[in-house]
């Protein structure tokens, strides 16, 4: 991770879901702002989405919108995605607490 990601996105001492939180903004707005080196957008991009499981649970998007189009668009197919895999996951997890029962 670069030295100026790392900055935007420090924030010791907090907790994991404030800390989530101001990864997800510092992160949004480097993809966002057209000086951002495309390397660097790319790893804000991973960094970003990464904080979408958390900040689902918090229930963030049910709270405020994104108004960038294209942002909206990107974390719109990915929480789409995190939600069919935590779906698949339950399913599975039912299914094994099942057999155990059995």
């Amino acid at each position: 991770m670069t030295r100026q990601l790392s900055a935007c996105i420090r924030w010791q001492g907090t907790e994991p879901a404030t800390a989530a939180l101001a990864t997800f903004v510092a992160g949004a707005q480097l993809m966002l702002d057209a000086a951002t080196p495309e390397d660097l957008r790319r790893q804000a991009e991973t960094r970003t989405l990464a904080q979408l499981p958390v900040l689902r649970a918090l229930g963030v998007f049910e709270l405020f919108a994104v108004r960038d189009p294209a942002l909206a668009a990107l974390l719109r197919d990915e929480l789409e995605q995190l939600e069919r895999r935590s779906s698949k996951e339950m399913t599975g997890w039912h299914r094994e607490v099942r057999t155990r029962q059995a």
